[in-house]
Parts: structure tokens; C-alpha cells; sequence
């Protein structure tokens, strides 16, 4: 009985693996993409098991055990110290060429402000974004922080799409947009750094794939590669922020970094894992700092938690562009940016249609 159940658990973990691999957009797909380190540890646990059943039960168990742990360690090797890292280091003496950025979704119904308050102004960022930002959250941050972050843009909302940055540094012509749903809002804006260059901000927390949110990824899919497209288009020194509700190595964030030519500074470093905040084993990087080649990091840090499902990420960039020829940047062929393409249209037409 044993043999037969470790050999079905086995199959179990081999389906979920191989369809993640499916191009469809339907959530119970696309989540399967998250939970791969989860998936390769389980397959790991249970190879013991599988190595005593009874034949041939147990040649089914361990085949698939060891392919899907080798598929898995593909897909996560990159975010891991055992791969070389896509940033480069940045060295000392630059601090005017740099900025660091605080990253914190808030989780609307979590009251606990100081948590996060007393973390900014312990690391004093130069930029503080927050995600699923209300009007009570908005009062609690304007008055911690309007004084030594006095450039900010709000949306205040109740529907767990609110969002507020509040900068040290001047903002050059800010905007919010909404770029595929009109109740998702994004920001974007210059930057101007103290060494006097500017560089260009994009903050987003697109809508997950999940029960009760949206049965398809492809809102979520179509806002990231409309700001990769743009990108691509206009191609200036440029940091994208946020909760993208997606984890690092899945296709859309990698295909959204191919057409960007966007780096992510997690890459051979680790993966800083920031949800969920509550459960250990249940983690992966969903907040996110991707940076252009002009820039080099100075660190990156996981932040303590302050009551919300998400731990905050703090990132400090430099803008080296003298570097860029240090770093390989992705790049995509056509028949990926044509993928782009079609993906930002169909979400546009779809939403339309809704």
C-alpha cells in the first residue's frame, strides 16, 4: 500500500511540474508555477520512501521524483548563490549615484503602521513605495514621512490596489496611469538622483491569477510586458517596483526581462522570498526591483515583518552607466516580442469586452 502510495504522490508531483509548462493563462495552471522550490523539497523527502517500495512501483516513484527535482533546480538555480549574479557590485565611493528603495505591500486590513514607520526611518530610504495603500494608511504615512519625504504620489483605495511613493528626491513629471484595468493603478516617473542625472521609475502591482481576483493571468501578463515593450521602446536608465504578483522565474517575468533587457539583482545572490510573510513553507518572491544595465547594486535585504502577508524588500541601485558593458543583458528575438505584442492586445481587447 505504501509503494502504491509514494509512486501516486510521485506522479502527483511530476503532473504539477510538467503543467506549468502549459502557455495557457488559466490561474490553476499558472499557479503551479510558483511552488517549485516546495515541489523539488517534496520530491527530495520523499526519494527514501520511493527507494524501498516494491518493484516496479518503486522505478515509477524514483523516476519521478528525480525529474521533477531536476526540473525544478533548473528553473530556481538562477536565484541562488551557486549561479553568477546578473548585477554587478557596486563599489564605494558613488553614494550621490545612488538610491535605495523600500518596498512594503501593507496588506489593507493590517492596522500595524509603526511596524513599517519605525523601519523606514530606521533605514531611511530614499524612496518608499507601498502597495494596497488606503486613505487610513495614507494619514499614517503623511504624517511619519511628508517632512523628510516631501515629492509623493497617491492613490488611495479600498479595493487592495491602493499605491503611494513617498521621495526624497525630486520627482520629475509623475504620472499614474492605468494601463490595462481601470481599477489598477501604476506609477511612473522621473527620477532625480543628488548627483543631478535622472533616471526613471515604474511602480506596479498588477492583479493576481487567483479565486476571487481573476481566473487568468493574462491582466497581470499584459500590464508587465506593456511596461517591458515601453521599455524596450525607450530604452533610459530605468528601475520597475513592486508586487507583480508573480515569482521570479516564471515564464512571464522572464520573457517581461527579455523584452525589457531588464536585470534582476536577485540573480545569483538568492531569492528573498517576501510572501507569504506568515508561512515559512509557504514562500516565494513575489516583490520585486528589476534595474536597466546603467546600474550597479549596492545591496539588498529582506526587511523585518509589521503584520502584513508581505515582508518588505529594501534595494539600493547606482547609477553606473561607465558599467553597463559589465553586465549581460537579455534580450529577446522576435518571436517573443511578437508574444508581448499579442499578449498587451489581447488583455486591452479582452478588458474591454469585460
Amino acid at each position: 500500500m505504501i509503494s502504491i502510495a509514494s509512486a501516486v504522490l510521485a506522479l502527483l508531483l511530476l503532473g504539477i511540474t510538467l503543467v506549468a509548462r502549459l502557455r495557457v493563462t488559466w490561474w490553476w495552471i499558472r499557479a503551479a508555477e510558483f511552488p517549485r522550490v516546495q515541489l523539488a523539497a517534496t520530491a527530495l523527502l520523499l526519494l527514501p520512501v520511493c527507494t524501498f517500495a516494491d518493484a516496479p512501483w518503486s522505478l515509477v516513484g524514483l523516476g519521478s521524483c528525480l525529474m521533477v527535482i531536476a526540473i525544478q533546480v533548473v528553473h530556481v538555480l538562477p536565484w541562488t548563490p551557486f549561479w553568477p549574479v546578473q548585477v554587478k557590485r557596486a563599489e564605494p565611493g558613488h553614494e550621490s549615484r545612488c538610491l535605495t528603495l523600500l518596498i512594503a505591500n501593507v496588506l489593507t486590513p493590517n492596522r500595524n503602521a509603526r511596524g513599517l514607520i519605525a523601519q523606514i526611518h530606521q533605514y531611511r530610504p530614499d524612496l518608499v513605495l507601498t502597495l494596497e495603500s488606503d486613505g487610513w494608511w495614507q494619514e499614517q504615512l503623511d504624517g511619519a514621512l511628508n517632512e523628510a519625504w516631501p515629492h509623493a504620489i497617491r492613490v488611495p483605495l479600498d479595493n487592495l490596489y491602493g499605491m503611494h511613493l513617498y521621495s526624497r528626491l525630486p520627482l520629475v513629471d509623475p504620472e499614474v496611469q492605468w494601463l490595462i484595468q481601470d481599477d489598477i493603478p501604476s506609477f511612473h516617473t522621473g527620477v532625480r538622483l543628488p548627483c543631478g542625472d535622472e533616471i526613471r521609475l515604474h511602480a506596479l502591482h498588477p492583479r493576481p491569477p487567483a479565486p476571487g481576483e481573476s481566473e487568468e493571468s493574462l491582466w497581470r501578463d499584459a500590464e508587465l510586458l506593456l511596461v517591458g515593450k515601453a521599455i524596450h521602446d525607450d530604452p533610459v536608465p530605468t528601475l520597475v517596483a513592486g508586487d507583480l504578483n508573480d515569482v521570479a522565474w516564471s515564464r512571464t517575468t522572464r520573457l517581461f526581462c527579455r523584452v525589457s533587457g531588464m536585470l534582476d539583482p536577485r540573480r545569483g545572490r538568492g531569492m528573498f522570498s517576501t510572501f507569504h510573510a506568515h508561512y515559512p513553507l509557504l514562500r516565494w518572491p513575489l516583490d520585486h526591483v528589476f534595474a536597466s544595465e546603467h546600474f550597479t547594486l549596492g545591496g539588498l535585504k529582506r526587511l523585518r515583518g509589521f503584520g502584513s502577508d508581505h515582508f518588505p524588500i529594501l534595494a539600493t541601485l547606482c547609477f553606473r552607466p561607465a558599467r553597463a558593458d559589465e553586465h549581460d543583458t537579455p534580450e529577446a528575438d522576435a518571436e517573443e516580442h511578437r508574444e508581448a505584442h499579442n499578449t498587451v492586445h489581447e488583455g486591452k481587447e479582452r478588458e474591454q469586452q469585460e
